[in-house]
């Protein structure tokens, strides 16, 4: 008799604890299944019928950050890769908090050098296309630092590329630049003006669009190459802007710069050189807002076919001077920045503008965002309310 209590008492142990231990499953199952933060990792390892998941490389940076609010805001599916050399995890956060939902974003810590954990990463996700921003794009630290970026942009758009034909992922949207056609004669720059970059940035970079069309040749996949000139602005409705490294103020963009100088941050502009051949002496530049620039990434991404390469200029196709831009800023940030005028930069041309025709005509894209001190002042509003960047507001 003891014995046999023994055994019912031993099994009716068992069983509670198996109960318990299934109730248990069952609440850890429950919980990361209404967690908000919760995302299923099959969302993003399988493809699904109506969803385009859209690798975005660099989506922590400026640019690549705004490419991911809009594709969010279409309803893809969206993996950032970034390891932040340039980038800023404030800015996915912000995006994290926009679309909490799960199967919509992700973010992965990755470096596009590291052949092995790029692989990986496209191992383990379903991408229908890749949208490549990740680059550094300073023409100044370019010409003092070209081996890194050479093998920052050419090297690892190579690897980028290696993965996407080992994993089949078939549509490329490759994030080029002006600076590969160097110093045209003619203006304006047409798809066809000659590339001849005179930077190691200009060069690295027509080096991977070289790479990008020889391997397309050989494939059926589908390519599309823009190349951007000057970029401002940032979000309309506040959200997000550009926050580069202190240490890379001095590389940076002109409307950094004038915001630096309406901050006090620096004393004043330098505009270098004012004896160019055009109507105020000061240098000519096309400057597209960012949201324009995306809005012509997001079309391409919808136009992109097999075996076609597609390559557009992205610009307004209308010249503003340097004197224009600063008078711009003024107004923009209302402050009477100091303007020291000071002799040519080497290197520097006196006008670049885009013929935007082929882009308006075959992706039906033209710019929006065209006025120049509307689009300074978005930028200065994001600037104001993060005066430490994405740190704190």
């Amino acid at each position: 008799m003891d014995f046999l209590d023994s055994r019912r008492k031993s099994n009716s142990t068992g069983k509670v604890i198996a109960v318990a231990f299934f109730i248990a499953v069952c609440i850890v199952m429950l919980k990361q299944v209404y967690s908000p933060n919760y995302t299923s990792p099959d969302m993003f390892s399988q493809h699904e019928l109506g969803v385009t998941h859209v690798l975005v490389t660099g989506g922590a940076g400026y640019i690549g950050s705004h490419a991911a609010l809009r594709l969010l805001k279409d309803s893809y599916r969206v993996t950032i890769v970034d390891n932040l050399s340039r980038g800023n995890l404030g800015a996915v956060k912000v995006l994290q908090e926009l679309f909490p939902e799960p199967g919509r974003l992700q973010f992965i810590y990755a470096d596009l050098g590291d052949a092995k954990a790029v692989n990986k990463i496209f191992a383990e996700n379903a991408f229908d296309a890749a949208m490549h921003f990740a680059a550094v794009a300073y023409v100044g630290e370019s010409t003092i630092e070209p081996l890194r970026y050479y093998h920052n942009i050419t090297s690892n758009t190579l690897v980028v590329l290696e993965a996407m034909a080992a994993h089949n992922v078939k549509t490329l949207i490759y994030s080029s630049t002006c600076a590969t056609y160097g110093e045209p004669i003619k203006m304006p720059i047409r798809e066809e003006t000659p590339q001849l970059p005179i930077n190691p940035y200009g060069k690295a970079k027509k080096m991977a669009e070289d790479i990008i069309i020889d391997f397309s040749n050989t494939t059926d996949m589908a390519v599309m190459i823009l190349r951007y000139f000057n970029v401002i602005g940032s979000d309309p409705e506040g959200r997000l802007g550009e926050a580069p490294r202190p240490e890379l103020r001095e590389h940076g963009r002109i409307s950094g710069a004038c915001f630096d100088a309406a901050r006090g941050i620096i004393p004043g502009l330098k505009v270098k050189g004012t004896d160019y051949k055009t109507a105020d002496g000061t240098c000519v530049r096309d400057y597209i807002d960012v949201t324009d620039l995306v809005d012509a990434h997001v079309k391409a991404l919808a136009h992109a076919k097999p075996r076609k390469v597609g390559i557009y200029n992205v610009g307004t196709g209308k010249g503003r001077s340097v004197k224009e831009f600063v008078d711009a800023c003024k107004k923009a940030t209302g402050v009477d920045i100091k303007v020291e005028y000071l002799d040519r930069r080497p290197g520097d041309y006196a006008e670049v503008f885009s013929d935007p025709s082929k882009i308006q005509q075959e992706l039906n894209w033209t710019a929006q965002y065209t006025d120049l001190q509307k689009s300074l002042q978005n930028a200065w509003k994001w600037q104001k309310s993060h005066l430490n960047g994405y740190g704190h507001s």
